[in-house]
């Protein structure tokens, strides 16, 4: 990072980053606990942090687990938990996608909500940011997040039943879905998704195996990906209108002026 200006972005996404640390924190420590209560051993804990490195589909997993729900049922959950992870990629490859492979990888490896939320929302405040300013931004934001998680997992796995599970920690979650989400919220296709999906998640919460947060996340992606067309469509309406009504005009104005001119070389 001899760029100055690359330089700049780490260390302005290693800032922006710092905050997490008291949602990350402890989240994973949490996390740690409660698997080595439900019966996994410390290097079976860390894998599933290192290996997933996604805390809502992580806790939703051992949930499911501890319930006695069938493996199938506890993976289709957690992936519908991070299917947004799919809709993350294809928002960040505008900005990230063209740098090479293993820069690709471990952009997708570290793609969480809050290295993606914080990304976007730096890529759009600087737009005139190079692709290697991009990368080092994004490399800054992480590593207050990440390797935290793993310590902190790592701390909560080791300490046990030492920090009770019934703690009260487990609001960081909701917290931390708030804080990153609402800021996001800024088109109506956005703000459709989330008010369907949220009502689909309460009323289907009577759903075994926690299927509701599956009808609810299918269900807020088609009503938000229905939004957004139907806005495209209108604003394709609208354009096309407008071109016709300065057709029309220019139309108009040309027999104007053909007409002006006739008069005036009248005799």
């Amino acid at each position: 990072m001899r760029d100055p200006k690359v330089k700049e972005s780490f260390w302005r996404g290693l800032r922006d980053g710092l905050p997490f640390l008291l949602i990350v924190g402890p989240f994973a420590m949490l996390f740690g606990v409660l698997a080595t209560e439900a019966g996994l051993s410390v290097l079976e804990t860390m894998s599933f942090s290192v290996v997933v490195i996604a805390g809502a589909a992580q806790f939703t997993a051992l949930q499911l687990l501890q319930d006695n729900a069938p493996a199938v049922v506890a993976l289709a959950s957690a992936l519908a938990v991070n299917l947004r992870m799919a809709m993350y990629s294809a928002s960040i490859t505008p900005h990230l996608g063209a740098l090479p492979f293993w820069k690709r990888a471990f952009v997708a490896y570290f793609l969480v909500d809050q290295t993606y939320a914080s990304s976007v929302l730096d890529y759009e405040k600087h737009p005139d940011q190079s692709l290697a300013e991009k990368f080092a931004y994004f490399v800054g934001v992480m590593l207050p997040i990440c390797p935290p998680w793993y310590l902190a997992t790592l701390a909560g796995a080791l300490a046990g039943e030492a920090i009770p599970s019934d703690g009260g920690l487990d609001f960081a979650l909701p917290i931390a879905f708030i804080a990153m989400i609402a800021p996001a919220l800024r088109t109506p296709a956005h703000r459709a998704a989330a008010l369907s999906a949220s009502i689909l998640a309460v009323g289907f919460v009577w759903l075994p195996f926690n299927l509701g947060l599956m009808v609810a996340g299918i269900g807020g992606m088609i009503v938000g990906a229905e939004v957004e067309r139907r806005i495209e469509a209108r604003k394709a309406q609208d354009t096309a209108q407008a071109a016709r009504t300065d057709v029309a005009g220019g139309t108009t104005e040309g027999h104007t002026r053909q007409d002006s001119t006739h008069s005036e070389t009248r005799p």
